[in-house]
């Protein structure tokens, strides 16, 4: 059998009759954080979760310029043997005190932050993870010999079935996103971790998506509810306006981890730059509450304008915004109709979510402004009606759950965050 038979057949043609020649497409220049050049025209960019606008902010790119001047680009080795810094030490330290915890470690990504779970998810154990959880921790458990036991998204119910049903002898953990990568719906912790303590688990939660946006101190979902999980895991790549991944908990876990995750023993550290970055947006974050709060205000005006012309976002009240397109076909070709109306999102198709369910993801960031904003709904109220998938005229609905604004959005505000 020759066993690179189904390469072969994997075709550009091949992409594009499935519509895959949407993905791994370059862009050319960006501008702002909020802007890019896209073959050859300029578009808002709809699909970044640099939540804060922090990408581009001068300090944490000179920051980043900084490290690469005093150390290089790269250590050369794993932080095992030859790769630590106090630059490393620092962004941990101040990491762990940010998100409660006692201690952190800093990988060179989100998803090995989430491998690094493996050597808790041993034989004898079992795990119970959310449906919709990221692929990483599904990752996760799978280089673990852990009895996986799914449960249906955000059912609670299905949750305390399933502790209820595994002897009590047994280690329990529980895994959940905080704010879910594709439906931008918040995790049910409180409800979590009752269960938790009631059948003698313990809580892990990746707080990629929800670190810089969720909580009184924009901790994430742990701070959001003011509860402490035993572990926090996150990518740097949002929020933190970087790459990488931290996890963070009690330091005998973390000091366990360190010498027992084959993902972190066997692997370059971070790069000097990325950590400096990170280092910086995190001062930044703590300081300037104000971007928290303009990220979380532009997504509910994008929430409450998508609503108001008639698309379904679900149950989001995040900066996370799912827009239901029912198709593959359909969601395929709404991108490329928003790009040629000058905005780039996120098609999102199996295996990222269910046949049936695709979704459009948009986000907008801090530094987008009103009118960019407008722009979005614009682009989207033009496509839509043209797909068929709003009304003729705006429907002028809003659900329950919905917080309606005061005032319309104004195609004339320029209301962009100074800082």
């Amino acid at each position: 059998m020759d066993v690179l038979e189904k390469c072969r057949s994997w075709t550009a043609e091949h992409l594009r009759d499935r519509g895959g020649d949407c993905y791994y497409r370059a862009i050319s220049s960006t501008f702002n954080g909020t802007e890019v050049e896209f073959e050859g025209k300029r578009m808002i960019m709809a699909a970044s979760h640099d939540y804060l606008g922090l990408a581009a902010d001068p300090r944490v790119r000179e920051a980043a310029v900084a490290a690469v001047r005093r150390f290089g680009t790269s250590l050369g080795g794993s932080r095992a043997v030859s790769g630590s810094l106090d630059l490393h030490e620092e962004l941990e330290h101040r990491l762990a005190r940010f998100l409660g915890q006692e201690a952190a470690a800093v990988l060179p990504s989100g998803y090995q932050a989430n491998l690094m779970l493996a050597p808790l998810l041993t034989e004898g154990r079992h795990v119970y993870s959310d449906f919709l959880n990221h692929a990483s921790l599904d990752e996760a458990i799978r280089l673990g010999d852990a009895t996986e036991r799914k449960f249906l998204h955000g059912d609670m119910d299905h949750l305390k079935e399933l502790l209820a049903s595994t002897s009590g002898e047994a280690g329990k953990i529980i895994l959940t996103d905080g704010i879910f990568s594709v439906g931008g719906d918040i995790c049910k912790l409180p409800e979590m971790m009752k269960l938790a303590d009631t059948h003698g688990a313990q809580v892990v939660v990746d707080s990629s998506h929800d670190l810089g946006v969720l909580g009184p101190n924009g901790a994430g979902a742990g701070d959001h509810f003011g509860l402490r999980p035993l572990l926090v895991t996150s990518a740097l790549s949002k929020s933190l306006a970087s790459v990488g991944g931290v996890i963070a908990g009690p330091a005998e876990v973390i000091h366990y981890l360190r010498f027992h995750a084959r993902t972190a023993l066997f692997t370059a550290a971070a790069s000097p730059a990325n950590v400096a970055a990170a280092l910086t947006a995190l001062e930044i974050l703590q300081s300037e509450p104000g971007r928290r709060a303009r990220v979380l205000d532009l997504a509910e005006q994008l929430h409450h304008g998508l609503r108001t012309l008639g698309y379904d976002t679900g149950t989001s009240l995040t900066p996370v915004v799912p827009v239901l397109t029912r198709g593959r076909e359909r969601c395929l070709r709404m991108w490329q109709e928003l790009c040629g109306a000058g905005v780039f999102t996120a098609p999102m198709t199996y295996p990222a979510v269910r046949a049936g369910r695709e979704v459009l993801r948009v986000t907008l960031t801090a530094a987008h402004t009103d009118q960019q904003l407008v722009r979005v709904l614009t682009a989207f109220d033009e496509v839509g009606r043209k797909e068929g998938l709003i009304p003729p005229q705006p429907a002028r609905r809003t659900p329950p759950d919905t917080v309606v604004l005061p005032a319309a959005i104004a195609p004339a505000a320029t209301r962009a965050f100074t800082g």
